[in-house]
C-alpha cells in the first residue's frame, strides 16, 4: 500500500482523545486493511493490519485488557 494512498484516507482516534496535543494511535480503515499510526507523527510510518489480524486484537484487549506480555 503506497503512503500516498494512506494520506487520503480518513483516520480517527479514539472519542476519549480530548486534548488535540495528547499521544494518541490513530486508525484509519481502508478496503483490504487497517492502518495504525502515532497521531504526533502523520507522515511517519503506519502499522497496515489485516482484517483477521484487526478482529483478534480488539477481541484479545475486550477480553483480557490491555496488558502487554500476555
Amino acid at each position: 500500500m503506497s503512503r500516498d494512498f494512506l494520506n487520503h484516507v480518513v483516520w480517527r482516534k479514539s472519542s476519549r482523545s480530548l486534548n488535540e496535543n495528547a499521544q494518541c494511535v490513530e486508525v484509519a480503515l481502508t478496503p483490504h486493511a487497517v492502518g495504525i499510526r502515532d497521531s504526533r507523527d502523520p507522515a511517519g510510518p503506519a502499522l497496515m493490519v489485516d482484517a483477521a489480524g484487526w478482529t483478534m486484537f480488539i477481541g484479545a484487549i475486550k477480553h483480557h485488557g490491555f496488558r502487554p506480555g500476555t
